[in-house]
């Protein structure tokens, strides 16, 4: 007897794209401008919380501003578990994609009017819980084209990753030049109308390419459920507005206090959610001990994503004012390093799903392949110490970030990809679309931890900042490797 997955698989095309199922370029398009969106809001949201008011920004300081920067990355990812469980108990994956996209086209336009620093908020509480809906389960989508068996499923992985950063390439060029040159504002908007197309495409070409993929409830709730979730998220939501009312305006809750809420979060709810899964009676043998498998690439996706998001943050600072921008007639935007990252990824990324192809069988394990990602990203911090220890305190040459990103670009895409991809082959069946959004926790956590790294960095200390989170990382990648085997046991069959 055929399972609910094999049934939706026939509905799918599986040929017309570069070899891949047609449904992957729907899924690459919104991705692409959905990420086109985010990106480009997020080049120039740092610049924008802490530039001066005369030159349109909100004039906070910059550890402040970098604290907001990693909890509201820390937020969007923990939002994904809404998603999840939105597409596992009611909704399905292809109604919450939509949803999802709504609420960031209106968190982008809200930021692009001008306002005060409670705008900002307003325009990423709705960007944060339109991010968490949609992420999930377009990478749960990406999965259900292809079988557990199918060696096309890393490279489909790779190529949408692609189309992911092939969208952040370009953002933060249009939307960084215009926000920084012009006005932050406008940039914003320009960030809303990207998500506003991805939508369009996504609606008049899901029907025809992803076949059943994504309709389906895999854990729908019961009506006895149904009434005591509402009565239950009604008096949850009652309490948080009432405590959040009290503490601002009584003063306790600060930006600080906030912050530190999010990063006690960041580690109990991945934490919980393992704990859940596990115990579930609907998770069986097999399923439990591939859980356990998880928790320690878990752990090492988090210390590979407490090393790449700083490249929004404390990358960015030090592009804005500690290197070299201008080279004769040319000056450099600091807004478009970040474009480095996806513009490596665009062009790595087919190269690696490649090779995963070619290899077949023969090709590293996922953990393994982790290994060597969170290696590399530690290596990327060390290569950042040369050039503050020989260049005091001197403007540096720009090519040290450019080879700081490349390896830190590599790491990713031994990691991320494959990460995704084994989720899906990894996660209890009760809880397909929640395990992607506990994938995403793992950028999340890390960030939440971030959040809290970013106040111990200034000119003074980032030698042994980088330094010792360098150091950490690589060891952390040397321990994998070295029960990487024992790791892959637990997987029970999953490559």
């Amino acid at each position: 007897m055929k399972s609910r997955k094999e049934e939706i698989l026939e509905t799918i095309p599986q040929k017309g794209f570069f070899g891949h199922p047609p449904g992957l370029l729907t899924l690459f398009s919104i991705e692409f401008w959905e990420r086109f969106s985010y990106y480009g809001m997020r080049a120039v949201l740092l610049f924008y919380i802490y530039y001066e008011t005369t030159k349109g920004g909100l004039g906070l300081d910059k550890t402040t501003a970098a604290s907001i920067m990693s909890i509201y990355g820390a937020m969007v990812y923990m939002s994904t578990i809404l998603g999840g469980w939105l597409a596992d108990r009611i909704l399905g994956s292809r109604s919450t994609i939509i949803y999802g996209g709504i609420l960031i086209a209106l968190g982008h336009l809200a930021l692009s009017i001008p306002g005060s620093v409670t705008a900002l908020f307003v325009s990423m509480a709705l960007i944060i819980l339109g991010s968490g809906i949609l992420k999930p389960n377009l990478s749960s989508i990406v999965g259900d084209l292809y079988s557990k068996e199918d060696y096309r499923r890393d490279a489909g992985f790779s190529i949408f990753y692609t189309g992911a950063n092939a969208g952040a390439l370009l953002a933060p060029l249009i939307v960084g030049t215009i926000g920084q040159t012009y006005n932050f504002h406008l940039g914003f908007a320009i960030a809303a109308v990207g998500m506003l197309v991805g939508l369009i495409w996504y609606a008049i070409t899901s029907r025809k390419t992803l076949g059943e993929a994504g309709r389906y409830v895999p854990n729908p709730i019961s009506p006895a459920e149904k009434g005591k979730l509402i009565r239950w998220f009604s008096i949850a939501g009652i309490a948080i507005l009432l405590v959040l009312g009290i503490t601002i305006a009584t003063g306790v809750m600060t930006i600080d206090v906030f912050t530190g809420v999010i990063s006690v979060l960041g580690i109990i709810i991945p934490i919980t959610y393992f704990l859940v899964m596990y115990n579930s009676k609907k998770t069986t043998a097999d399923e439990k001990s591939r859980l356990l498998a998880y928790i320690p690439l878990f752990i090492t996706a988090m210390m590979f994503w407490a090393i790449q998001e700083q490249g929004s943050t404390i990358f960015a600072q030090i592009a804005d004012s500690q290197t070299k921008l201008d080279f004769g007639w040319l000056h450099i935007q600091s807004s478009w390093f970040q474009s480095i990252n996806p513009f490596y990824i665009v062009f790595l990324a087919p190269l690696f799903a490649l090779a995963w192809t070619k290899l077949g069988k023969r090709q590293p394990t996922t953990p393994v392949k982790f290994a060597i990602g969170v290696i590399l990203a530690g290596l990327s911090f060390l290569l950042m110490v040369v050039p503050f220890v020989l260049g005091g305190g001197h403007q540096i040459n720009p090519m040290w970030l450019v080879f700081s990103f490349l390896i830190v670009t590599l790491g990713e895409l031994f990691l991320s990809p494959v990460g995704a991809s084994a989720t899906t082959k990894l996660a209890p069946a009760a809880f397909a679309s929640q395990t992607m959004s506990v994938w995403y926790l793992s950028n999340a956590s890390a960030q939440a931890i971030n959040a809290q790294l970013v106040k111990y960095y200034s000119i003074d200390t980032q030698v042994t900042y980088f330094m010792i989170i360098g150091t950490l990382s690589v060891i952390i990648g040397i321990v994998l490797w070295i029960f990487s085997k024992k790791i892959h046991q637990f997987m029970r069959g999953v490559d």
